[in-house]
């Protein structure tokens, strides 16, 4: 869980940087939500890096082991976000300066593409399969413990700093403190030892030379039923840590203090979550409360403006905290269902390119891009509530077609 969380907040710090400065900073214009639009275009760059990612580590997980895969990611992810600290900014570099923050964002998003699969079947593989879905789950609080982390620096740093301080130079603070954070996490991974599903795969010699090869063969409905596991959640994520950041600072009017504290206090609580679904999970079923939390996210889609839009600290805190339980619902089952889906010799190549390319196809890549965009042209919050509901239904369907392919399950 630690290596993954060190990933997330790398990727998180970016995420919350997009809507916050990097606007002004890299793209500027004369009209902020223009800005704000070109900077969420380097946000979804993460994203469509990431199949990617999946396709090359996840040939390597399936080839040469788990464990060996997860160092270089960490590795690749730490290295990059350091070096976007070093960034200078259009006024001083021109055309260069967005230039190399998008070919960080998109060797981040490779880094991500390969670290999930990996994450997770490390859980998966070293436990028993009647806690596959607890054992699934601790890969799982990484990106909620990854957003709590960065969310809490950042919300420190905003504190600490005046608005001319932070975008001229305390958005760089969190970035820097990632180099310290990747050696840290790198020492941990040293001493965890390769899963034993797969060592006892080698040494029977059922390694495939090629898994991917053998994914799109004989497993193209299964690809496809996990990447639409996707869509709903990442869509609704994109929402509540991204796009709420612009939607509140900018139309709103409340101050990014409150958003970041939504954020810090709904990843506290997304933590725990995590281990209750993933418990209860393991206890009615992992479809079951996958399948609960997508219907829970329509009405919350739908009542999500009409609550946030009154301004209220307290009522926006408490909204964008509940919308990270329901995503908790289905994110912390989400490794289960999609590792279910494969055998264990393509099980790292079909986990990764699943759980990006559907990422990608859903639109969970664009949604920040797609919401900003969609406000930006009606003027209201209709289309995108509409959007995050459409979202979640497709990911229903998908579930509900999987009964004969998750057979873990």
């Amino acid at each position: 869980m630690v290596g993954t969380a060190l990933e997330w907040y790398d990727f998180m710090i970016y995420n919350t940087m997009s809507a916050l400065v990097f606007g002004p900073l890299f793209f500027p214009t004369s009209s902020p939500m223009v800005g704000t639009l070109m900077a969420f275009s380097t946000y979804a760059v993460g994203y469509i890096s990431r199949p990617l990612g999946g396709m090359i580590f996840g040939q390597m997980g399936d080839r040469i082991g788990r464990r060996a895969v997860l160092t270089i990611t960490l590795l690749l992810m730490g290295i990059c976000t350091g070096l976007i600290a070093l960034l200078p900014s259009y006024r001083t570099a021109g055309l260069a300066a967005p230039a190399i923050l998008v070919l960080l964002r998109f060797l981040q998003g490779i880094a991500l593409g390969g670290e999930w699969a990996g994450a997770v079947l490390l859980g998966v593989e070293h436990g028993s399969a009647d806690r596959r879905g607890l054992n699934a789950s601790w890969a799982q609080m990484g990106p909620g413990a990854g957003t709590l982390a960065s969310s809490a620096v950042i919300a420190s740093i905003a504190a600490l700093t005046s608005g001319t301080q932070f975008i001229a130079w305390g958005w760089r603070i969190p970035f820097a403190l990632s180099g310290v954070l990747a050696v840290i996490g790198l020492w941990l991974r040293s001493g965890v030892p390769e899963t034993r599903t797969f060592e006892t795969m080698r040494q029977s010699g059922q390694t495939l030379r090629s898994p991917i090869r053998h994914l799109l063969r004989r497993h193209g409905r299964s690809l496809v039923i996990a990447a639409l596991s996707r869509i709903g959640p990442d869509v609704l994520y994109a929402l509540l840590v991204v796009f709420s950041l612009t939607y509140v600072t900018q139309i709103v009017g409340q101050s990014r203090v409150v958003v970041l504290t939504a954020l810090l206090v709904g990843s506290a609580f997304s933590l725990p979550a995590t281990i209750g679904f993933a418990l209860l999970a393991d206890w009615v079923g992992v479809r079951a409360v996958y399948l609960g939390g997508l219907l829970a996210a329509v009405p919350f889609a739908c009542l999500f403006f009409p609550v946030v839009r009154t301004g209220q600290e307290a009522a926006i805190i408490a909204t964008i905290a509940a919308g990270l339980v329901i995503h908790a619902s289905m994110y912390a089952v989400q490794g289960a269902f999609i590792t279910a889906c494969f055998p264990a010799e393509i099980r790292y190549s079909g986990s990764s390119i699943s759980y990006t390319f559907g990422s990608l196809a859903g639109g969970g890549a664009f949604a920040p891009l797609i919401m900003a965009a969609l406000y930006r042209s009606t003027g209201s919050a209709v289309a995108l509530s509409f959007y995050v509901v459409v979202a979640t239904v497709i990911t229903a369907l998908g579930l509900l077609s999987a009964r004969g392919v998750a057979k873990q399950e």
